[in-house]
């Protein structure tokens, strides 16, 4: 070959590369999902007509760069955190699930790549969570190796993954869970890339149909219920709005309101819960149901909401105000991960938007500078079952929050009894969390551990699981000197537990568990600590303490008249996905011989200082567990205090 033809060759290189990156031919069937009439679209409609396709779709790309979402102005910033992921998807290394590392899928991407074979690896790979952090460093640099690469990706992934390729692809890159995560991150990816030379009109064709292809197969293939339902429904309406240049539009709008609708009567309790009884899903609701509004607005068709809609959304976020802690973490509860101040506060910020005349969330939203607190402070979620004991609502406050419940939907856990306690900055009882949610025989050994009975603040028979969580309560009153939650739960075969807790003068707590029934066996009442609490353990007068050096501590004794045994137990606490830090635990430990009810009680009591109060209890003429007649003396210190109650409303 002589130098002229190696010249030539060479010049025609990106011509020749860019026409093999450039995809497939536009075609009039290209058109095919669009809606050519909708205003702004004139001189497209005109190319189209004319017979002109290649034009059409020029106009078509100018039209969506006039956008005002196309041409935003603002900061342009991007945290650490997006641009490694940027950066490390031109290599073609994902991070798919962030309770894990990246993930190198290799030079020509193998989109069935599974490295470690938990579910959520797999699924959320196809949530393609790089790419906006991608948008995001090209509108922070203007690097075209970004749009580049994003627009290879995209046409790779729509390539590989063809809907219908096999049943195990399709449960993957096809759940309607991923597609409408896809679609909905899409939008926003969409407008950070379209003016890039990169995005051709060739390529705009080429998403349009992917984009309608995902959200058509998501409109009828929702989930039958749960949070997916929600989110499914949610980001077809929001394609529908964000999009509104396609025929379906309107139809997939509709679809969206009418589920979401129906789902918030069934889904939410009158309180205010929604029904998986999961604080982080519960969370995730409240902006399924909002963004699906302010996309109806988009459009003008809010009003296909009723009024009711919005009322409930708002008693939502009053019971996320109500089952939280003054720094705004919630209890883990239910596949529930531990939140952030931060995070949640922004969050504040969105809903006090919905709702400004709301002054309780407005305090929430300005971290106390503006609005009020709520003017209680003990809080029922009686159907939900979520009963929060506080002193008040600052930092330096006591809260505790119980969970005694229905039964819960697919993310609740055996638990219900369990409870964390708050003092003054502290969390001493966090919930175990849930570590992972699905995968292999390993990954769901791992799952099930943390889903345990045995390792919640609750009673157990031979450490094994509750059968069901189906709470019915004797008795919730508050007033300023005491505080009464009873209920029973039917948790094991011929074994019924009544949990009964008494906040005494808005500091301290007398746990009263019953266990009645024909069963028998090993009984334990467990409380599990924060992994930093350093408890002393005393086998002699049944009682642990924790030893934190600022001197905010708690006493957990038991005051059973009885033979009770005190265990130290060793288990562990997940407050991210896929990590576990080892924390101690303790048990108060009987026999149940026969079918006589057997009781236990317990003081669980915050304390100042390194050296705890000693705690002994006198049972009064009349105190009888069983018939829920309390008449008890405490003596704390040499104070004698008297506590009477029913715990029932009787």
């Amino acid at each position: 070959m002589n130098l002229k033809k190696i010249i030539l060759l060479l010049a025609l290189t990106p011509t020749l590369l860019f026409a093999q990156e450039s995809g497939n031919p536009i075609t009039k069937e290209s058109f095919n999902n669009l809606n050519l009439n909708y205003p702004g679209l004139e001189e497209v409609n005109k190319s189209f007509t004319a017979g002109n396709y290649t034009e059409a779709a020029n106009q078509l790309l100018k039209y969506y760069r006039s956008k005002p979402a196309a041409n935003k102005k603002g900061d342009k910033s991007i945290s650490a955190e997006d641009q490694e992921k940027a950066d490390n998807a031109l290599l073609h290394k994902f991070k798919p699930q962030k309770g894990y590392g990246f993930f190198d899928y290799g030079k020509d991407i193998n989109w069935s790549y599974w490295p470690v074979k938990d579910n959520e690896v797999r699924w959320q790979l196809h949530r393609v969570y790089w790419w906006q952090p991608m948008g995001l460093a090209y509108r922070n640099s203007g690097d075209e190796k970004y749009a580049k690469e994003w627009v290879f990706q995209f046409r790779d992934w729509v390539r590989k993954n063809p809907l219908g390729l096999s049943a195990e692809n399709d449960r993957y890159a096809w759940r309607p869970l991923e597609i409408s995560e896809r679609i909905q991150s899409l939008v926003g990816t969409f407008n950070l890339f379209v003016n890039s030379p990169n995005f051709t009109p060739a390529f705009l064709m080429e998403f349009l149909k992917s984009y309608h292809q995902q959200t058509d197969h998501l409109s009828v293939n929702f989930a039958a219920i749960g949070n997916h339902r929600l989110f499914e429904a949610q980001r077809t309406l929001t394609a529908g709005a964000n999009f509104p240049e396609y025929k379906n539009s309107e139809k997939w709008r509709k679809i969206g309101i009418e589920v979401l609708n129906t789902e918030i009567v069934k889904q939410v309790y009158p309180d205010g819960l929604q029904f998986e009884l999961s604080p982080n899903y519960h969370n995730a609701a409240i902006n399924i149901f909002l963004n699906a509004y302010n996309a109806a607005k988009l459009t003008g068709v809010e009003k296909e909401f009723p009024s009711s809609y919005k009322n409930t959304v708002e008693n939502m976020i009053m019971a996320t105000i109500n089952f939280s802690f003054p720094d705004y973490t919630f209890p883990m509860f239910g596949d529930a991960w531990i939140g952030k101040k931060k995070e949640m506060i922004k969050q504040y910020n969105d809903w006090s938007k919905a709702f400004p005349d709301n002054k309780v969330i407005q305090y929430y939203a300005t971290d106390g500078k503006k609005g009020t607190l709520p003017n209680y402070l003990s809080k029922g979620l009686t159907t939900a079952g979520f009963y929060s004991f506080r002193n008040g609502w600052a930092n330096n406050s006591t809260v505790m929050v119980l969970k005694a419940s229905p039964p819960g939907k697919f993310h609740a856990q055996p638990d219900n009894g369990t409870f964390e306690l708050w003092v003054k900055g502290r969390n001493f009882t966090p919930d175990a969390g849930v570590y992972v949610y699905s995968g292999d025989e390993e990954i769901m050994k791992k799952r099930n551990w943390f889903r345990q009975t045995r390792v919640h603040n609750t009673l157990t028979l031979n450490d094994e699981n509750m059968i069901i969580t189906k709470a019915k309560v004797n008795k919730w009153a508050t007033n300023q000197n005491l505080d009464v939650l009873s209920y029973i739960n039917p948790s094991y075969n011929g074994l019924n537990h009544q949990r009964s807790v008494l906040f005494i003068d808005q500091k301290y707590f007398v746990i009263i568990d019953l266990a009645i029934g024909k069963a028998t066996g090993k009984l334990d009442v467990r409380f599990h600590l924060k992994e930093d609490s350093k408890p002393v353990y005393d086998k002699n007068n049944n009682r642990v303490t924790t030893s934190y050096d600022d001197g905010n501590n708690l006493l957990i004794q038991s005051l059973n008249t009885d033979k009770v045994s005190l265990l130290q137990e060793e288990t562990s606490v997940s407050y991210f996905y896929n990590k576990e830090i080892p924390r101690p635990a303790l048990a108060f430990e009987k026999q149940k011989a026969d079918d006589k009810t057997q009781a236990f009680v317990t003081v669980v009591y915050p304390f100042d200082g390194q050296k705890a109060p000693k705690i002994s209890i006198k049972e009064n003429n009349g105190n009888d567990y069983i018939k829920g007649n309390i008449n008890i003396s405490l003596t704390i210190d040499g104070k004698k205090q008297q506590i009477s109650a029913q715990l029932t409303n009787q």
